[in-house]
């Protein structure tokens, strides 16, 4: 086989492999919208001090924020407000929130880099490739995963995030007594996330009375949260602790 026939078939595998990756369920779509003028300097003047990427490698919280403290994971933080209120009303704690949407980051990084706060890193990245390559097992005290996409459709279910794979990632990530805290205002994604924490191995509902919790004063209120109490519309809160 000549270099050239070689090449050709080396190109092909390649196009296969990164076919076989991209067939990998994703629970989000990337959406484009334009970058307001705090959104682009969040990446521009922030991102090279509170933001992280794979190729930083595994993440070290003692070192990258110079302190032993209880370290706060969240998934999906959207535009940040509320990661935001978290991260300045527990100064005690370091946080580290991971998001694909582009505007969202820079949004979080603007406001964060104003504020000078110092106990926030964000990737902008997939999760399940951050905590795939980044996070280390037993080393997240609290994470966090509010209000993800309900994926409401049967035919789309299949994309929600909470799935068994998912959660007994999370549950590997997380210390012994840590704990996963889910919130949801959709009452159908809600049964399901109680039906899957309570099959999965390793876990416990912290709940004192049925499956669900109030909602903990460290879970700010959105606005979005907000406007839905006033139309009626509810929200369940889970709390499961790893217990091994």
């Amino acid at each position: 086989m000549s270099n050239a026939e070689q090449s050709n078939v080396s190109n092909k595998h390649d196009r296969a492999d990164d076919a076989i990756h991209d067939k990998r369920i994703r629970s989000f779509v990337l959406r484009q919208g334009r970058m307001t003028g705090l959104q682009q300097r969040g990446i521009s003047d922030f991102l090279p001090k509170l933001g992280l990427t794979l190729e930083d490698g595994a993440f070290d919280a003692a070192a990258v924020f110079g302190r032993d403290a209880p370290l706060v994971v969240e998934v999906g933080f959207g535009m940040g407000g509320s990661l935001l209120e978290q991260v300045q009303a527990m100064p005690d704690h370091d946080f580290v929130g991971i998001e694909v949407h582009l505007p969202g980051v820079g949004k979080l990084l603007g406001e964060a880099g104003d504020l000078g706060v110092d106990n926030l890193k964000v990737y902008h990245e997939d999760a399940v490739e951050v905590f795939n390559q980044c996070i280390p097992d037993n080393s997240i005290d609290l994470f966090q995963l509010f209000f993800p996409d309900p994926w409401h459709k049967k035919k789309h279910h299949k994309r929600r995030i909470v799935q068994p794979p998912f959660v007994e990632v999370i549950r590997k990530k997380l210390k012994i007594g840590g704990r996963f805290h889910l919130a949801t205002d959709w009452e159908a994604y809600a049964e399901h996330m109680r039906d899957v924490m309570n099959n999965a191995a390793g876990y416990e509902n912290t709940a004192t009375q049925g499956d669900f919790v109030p909602r903990p004063e460290s879970r700010p209120l959105t606005k979005f949260e907000l406007r839905g109490e006033r139309l009626g519309h509810g929200v369940w809160d889970l709390i499961y602790r790893r217990i091994n």
